[in-house]
């Protein structure tokens, strides 16, 4: 499945979610991160995550897509984080 990862935490814990998210996507820019995962390596993000954040306090959104077949990315501005192509 291909996963686009949103986040806004508490300064405190930025950093440590950061690294959890880099381990299993990749960096587009601030918050923002996306790729292809496995359905056993979307559990251990949610599960590592899910740790790491506090719930009443902070917010982590999955857009989660079967297929990229029909997606299509502009960018405006400048580009941020890896050279890795959406599709």
């Amino acid at each position: 499945m291909f996963l686009i990862l949103v986040y806004d935490v508490g300064e405190k814990r930025v950093g440590k979610v950061l690294k959890i998210c880099r381990k299993y996507l990749n960096w587009v820019q601030n918050s923002v991160f996306e790729g292809e995962i496995s359905d056993a390596n979307f559990k251990k993000l949610k599960f590592e995550l899910k740790k790491a954040i506090v719930e009443e306090e902070d917010s982590v959104i999955f857009y989660i897509l079967r297929t990229t077949k029909y997606s299509e990315r502009q960018i405006m501005g400048i580009k941020k984080g890896g050279d890795d192509i959406f599709i």
